[in-house]
């Protein structure tokens, strides 16, 4: 799901995908509800992919880095509700009732069965993209804190997650860098989501890896590539982006300026660059 558009800023708004190949790294600064009414939509993250459908409606927890894919699907166009929850709007409904139970776990992509509270909700959203691309905002809270409520009242479990207020805090960060490293990220947003400021990311990782994230970072990435060019017989095209690169001329640069040859040579024209290299 991608931010809202800066003109907008909408919390509850449609978004409509008609290219074949959608993709992007996204790292969402509030929970979202999203209902799929058409289309494909894929979630990867470090070790598992979700796939969704038209149907589908699936709690997104801030703060989780993944990327997102949005496609056509037996001609139909990607498209979705989604219903966002600024933090500031979840502390004032948590602090007018009476005392909750906040179980802190692990966030995690939440999947709701059918239920007609959830229906509703959507099927009441519809009528007003009909007529505008966005929610007037008296409107867009109504539904927000209706969200809430259904939500509350499907499954309590919920409370632990969007009644939590902490921010991320320190964990591991060799092995959350081992993992996510292909993600396309700056150093001072990888800093965060292990718990440092930029200073101490620097720091740490320092201590950890030896190198600089930037320098260790591309390393990683054109190792991955490499084997997946070479050994896996893929795409240099299929593969730039996986591994964090944001375009294929980087890559290709970078990949021969790291191997001594250009990630599309054929087996035979390879082997004759990495004798001479």
């Amino acid at each position: 799901m991608e931010q809202p558009g800066a003109a907008s800023r909408a919390m509850v708004f449609v978004s409509c995908k008609r290219e074949k190949h959608y993709s992007r790294e996204v790292i969402l600064p509030w929970h979202a509800l999203v209902c799929v009414l058409s289309g494909e939509m894929k979630i990867a993250s470090a070790d598992r992919l979700f796939v969704f459908h038209a149907g589908d409606i699936v709690l997104l927890p801030r703060n989780q880095l993944g990327r997102l894919s949005k496609v056509p699907l037996n001609g139909e166009l990607f498209k979705s509700i989604s219903i966002c929850f600024p933090q500031e709007t979840l502390q004032r409904y948590y602090a007018a009732l009476p005392q909750v139970q906040i179980t802190p776990a692990q966030p995690d992509i939440k999947y709701f069965n059918r239920h007609p509270l959830l229906q509703s909700l959507f099927g009441s959203l519809l009528p007003y993209f009909e007529v505008a691309d966005d929610l007037p905002e008296e409107i867009a809270n109504i539904k927000i804190t209706e969200a809430i409520a259904v939500l509350r009242s499907i499954d309590k479990s919920v409370d632990n997650l969007l009644g939590h207020f902490e921010e991320p805090g320190k964990i591991d960060l060799a092995d959350f860098m081992e993992k996510n490293y292909m993600f396309n990220l700056t150093a001072a947003r990888f800093g965060y989501l292990t718990g440092r400021s930029l200073t101490t990311f620097k720091r740490d990782f320092k201590k950890a890896f030896g190198n600089t994230p930037e320098k260790w970072l591309t390393k990683k990435r054109l190792e991955t590539a490499h084997y997946q060019i070479v050994e896996q017989k893929r795409k240099p095209s299929e593969v730039y982006f996986e591994v964090g690169f944001e375009n294929l001329s980087h890559f290709s640069y970078a990949f021969k300026k790291q191997f001594g040859y250009n990630p599309t040579l054929s087996k035979a024209k390879r082997e004759i660059s990495e004798k001479q290299f």
